[in-house]
């Protein structure tokens, strides 16, 4: 499942609002044991757990945006749409955070 939330931000700004948002998530969603690994500034490693599986995929950052690719297995295609909305809903907390000059 492949989702791209676009950004005005320079990079530097949508690397930092990612970062913010992902240990935003992490908190939040706790229960269901969200896990981030940064392979370099712009690409991360994803995962958490739903219904008792593994869901995992990748966060890449660009100039313009903030791309999603998360492996849904079939069964939990729904809820594989709700997590994708829950992460835009906060990536974008945090990307309407660093417009205001608010992440540091």
């Amino acid at each position: 499942m492949k989702h791209r939330i676009s950004h005005d931000l320079d990079l530097e700004t949508a690397r930092k609002a990612t970062r913010k948002a992902l240990e935003s998530y992490q908190e939040r969603f706790a229960k269901y044991e969200p896990h981030a690994v940064w392979k370099d500034d712009d690409n991360a490693s994803v995962s958490f757990r739903a219904k008792g599986l593994k869901l995992v995929g990748d966060f890449r950052i660009t100039a313009s945006a903030i791309e999603i690719d998360l492996a849904v297995p079939f069964l939990l295609k729904p809820f594989g749409k709700l997590a994708i909305d829950v992460v835009e809903r906060e990536v974008a907390k945090w990307v309407a955070e660093a417009r205001k000059g608010n992440l540091d």
